[in-house]
Formats: structure tokens, C-alpha cells, sequence
């Protein structure tokens, strides 16, 4: 019964867009990561990202990938990937699941387009950088 099934919130979960600079190009190279705000590990992480929109007037949708960790520390963060400059400019969308203990949670996180710029940037924590921040 759908009484039965738990309404499990996901809290002190956040995605962050970092840059980091290249001293090859002299560009900022940007990367995803999955912090864990929490007092308990997260275990059997999975994240699947894809991007969607229009650009020049035609609908685009990138690749699904899928990115598997297996534990990221309570307080801790794991890079999941990167993430191209050209991809700014439509949506970004990260589908987190993970487990704490034997239940499940699950939320999605999106970078809606042009919110990936520097002058998003904001403290993230835990990581000590700054990067534009979903919670």
C-alpha cells in the first residue's frame, strides 16, 4: 500500500560545478561534484547525467551517462565528471541515488542553462572552493 512506502527526503545532499584552472590552455576546466553534508556515509552512489535544451533553434539532448561511487564519506565529496563549457548553455541534469544504511534515496539536481558561470560562483562547502551550488 502506498501507506506503507517511506517518504524519504533528501537533505544535506548538494552538487557543485567547480572550475579549475588549466595551466596548459589557461582555461578554466569545470568539473561536478557530489558533496555529502551529512554525519553518515553514503554507500552504492549512482549518478546519471544528461543534457537538454534548444541551441541555434534545434532541440538537443546529450549521452546519459552513468557514474558509479561506491562510498563517499560522511563530510566528504567525490568528482563525478567533467563537464565542457559548451554544455552551459542548455540544462544539466544529475540523477543522484544512494543508500544510507538499507534505505534508499534519490533526488534530482539541474543546472538550468547559463547557470554555470563564474559569476554564479559562490563558497561550496566542504571542498573549500568556489562553484556554483545545487542543494
Amino acid at each position: 500500500m502506498i501507506k506503507d512506502i517511506p517518504n524519504l527526503r533528501v537533505s544535506d545532499i548538494a552538487l557543485a560545478a567547480i572550475p579549475t584552472p588549466n595551466a596548459e590552455t589557461n582555461e578554466d576546466e569545470w568539473y561536478i561534484y557530489l558533496i555529502n553534508k551529512k554525519n553518515v556515509p553514503l554507500e552504492n552512489v549512482l549518478v546519471s547525467s544528461k543534457g537538454y535544451g534548444i541551441l541555434n533553434k534545434d532541440k538537443v539532448e546529450t549521452s546519459e551517462l552513468r557514474h558509479y561511487v561506491e562510498v563517499i564519506p560522511a563530510m566528504g565529496f567525490a568528482k563525478i565528471e567533467t563537464i565542457m563549457p559548451e554544455l552551459f548553455a542548455i540544462s544539466n541534469q544529475y540523477w543522484v541515488s544512494f543508500y544510507i544504511g538499507k534505505e534508499i534515496f534519490d533526488k534530482k539536481y539541474v543546472f538550468v542553462a547559463e547557470s554555470i558561470q563564474t559569476s554564479n560562483l559562490t563558497d561550496v562547502p566542504i571542498i573549500g572552493k568556489k562553484g556554483v551550488l545545487l542543494s
